[in-house]
């Protein structure tokens, strides 16, 4: 196996993993924020006169959940920056040594 297509393989691994963290990451919040409304609702229409506490209570959560959100995103884009600097620093490694 030479080298371009070792680092091809690498590179498709790389990016099926960093999709994987996006999928998940994505959908989890998602789901959260869709039950996190339900909740709010649900609550409003049990006692109507807790609905300002409640909905702070919401919107704290929401921005708890966005910024998870984030943080997989930076994640992922961060190891893809990374890898990619990895690959590059071993094939200027494997064309240094011929």
């Amino acid at each position: 196996m030479d080298l371009t297509s070792l680092i091809a393989k690498v590179h498709g691994f790389a990016i099926i993993g960093i999709s994987v963290i996006l999928a998940l990451s994505i959908s989890g919040t998602a789901i959260a924020m869709g039950l996190l409304g339900f909740k709010f609702l649900e609550g409003v229409a049990r006692q109507p006169e807790l609905a300002p506490m409640l909905q702070v209570k919401m919107f704290i959560v929401a921005g708890l959940l966005y910024s998870m959100t984030t943080i997989g995103v930076i994640m992922a884009l961060t190891f893809i920056v990374f890898f990619s600097m990895y690959i590059q620093h071993k094939i200027s490694e494997k064309i240094g040594d011929r």
